[in-house]
């Protein structure tokens, strides 16, 4: 769980800070599912060879629904959760499929594609955090999928020129034409512009109606839950208001959020945001119903679930050295001995 903590620390500031007002054994099980998720990532993304990456990836997988992780804190972690949690393998299969996409080099010609991908790499993650929580129901999962949506889409509108001088391009193609923006001479040379500056408006204005329905879904969650997810989705959202008062210039600059605006948007969590009851009876979006529709939908499986605390408990400790020498055994003699 330490090794966990460190990477959730190292690679997201504004869930590192929102998980803090998670309770603690959620916060633990909310830091494995983002372990993996980064590790996943930067196999991926920082390894030599992506689809090799991304096999080993899947095999992990299968031995983690299994019960047989292999001996790597993140997985023994994850496998934990998904045992708690009864985490549906779909999901997880979803969000490598979503770096598969990037594997492959897919051009997203509309917003609707741009969506889709959000769907996988983020709007998965929204819905695997809501089950950590308990929540079953499929129009509050629905909505967890619309804010892990619209937090992809701001950060497509921050990383515009990391991702075009990295040879990547999420910005619907469409979308550039219309503007007036050929995109594969964007991608050799990005530029800040006018004309980039609708197509990012456009984005943001999208991610926007997408929080706004998450609002709602957020005030279905556990009431000790909901601090912590509205802390993540105003960070994430403060980021797009960063690109808008930066100009919409996401080539020279990344938007960031200064430690003292976090420290104003945290302090305004007590108030929550205004009622919204409609946004629960909007249809699932169309990206997303992939999702909810790969869900179980046994009376076992929509009982609500309480997160295991990860803690130095001393029954949980024995069983923990137990299995271990058991594995130890395994691999020496071939079978577990019968010596205490």
């Amino acid at each position: 769980m330490r090794e966990c903590r460190r990477l959730l620390s190292h690679g997201s500031k504004s869930f590192y800070i929102a998980s803090h007002f998670l309770p603690r054994a959620l916060r633990e099980s909310a830091s494995g599912l983002y372990a993996f998720c980064r590790i996943a990532d930067d196999l991926v993304d920082l390894g030599d060879d992506p689809r090799e990456a991304l096999a080993t990836l899947h095999g992990r997988l299968d031995l983690i629904y299994d019960g047989r992780p292999e001996n790597h804190p993140i997985d023994r972690v994850l496998s934990q959760i998904v045992i708690d949690h009864q985490l549906p393998r779909a999901l997880l299969d979803a969000l490598l499929e979503g770096f598969e996409w990037d594997i492959e080099g897919r051009d997203y010609q509309t917003l609707g594609e741009v969506c889709e991908y959000g769907a996988r790499v983020a709007g998965t993650v929204g819905v695997m955090m809501a089950i950590l929580m308990g929540v079953k129901d499929h129009a509050t999962l629905a909505r967890a999928a619309d804010l892990g949506v619209a937090m992809q889409l701001t950060n497509i509108c921050r990383d515009v020129g990391e991702d075009a001088r990295a040879g990547r391009l999420y910005l619907p193609r469409d979308m550039m034409r219309k503007a007036g923006i050929e995109p594969e001479s964007f991608l050799h040379n990005p530029q800040p512009s006018a004309a980039l500056t609708e197509v990012l408006q456009t984005l943001l204005a999208e991610a926007d109606k997408r929080y706004q329905l998450a609002d709602e879904g957020i005030r279905q969650l556990p009431r000790g839950c909901q601090p912590g997810i509205l802390a993540a989705r105003r960070l994430y959202a403060e980021i797009g208001n960063t690109v808008v008062l930066n100009g919409y210039d996401s080539i020279s600059q990344r938007a960031v959020v200064s430690r003292w605006r976090k420290c104003q948007i945290l302090a305004g969590l007590v108030r929550n945001p205004a009622a919204a009851p409609e946004h629960m009876l909007e249809p699932c979006s169309a990206e997303n119903e992939f999702l909810i529709n790969a869900l179980p939908h046994t009376e076992e499986w929509q009982s609500r679930s309480q997160p295991r605390g990860f803690s130095a408990r001393s029954e949980w400790m024995l069983e923990l050295f137990m299995v271990m020498k058991e594995r130890d055994e395994m691999a020496i003699h071939g079978q577990p001995s019968d010596r205490d």
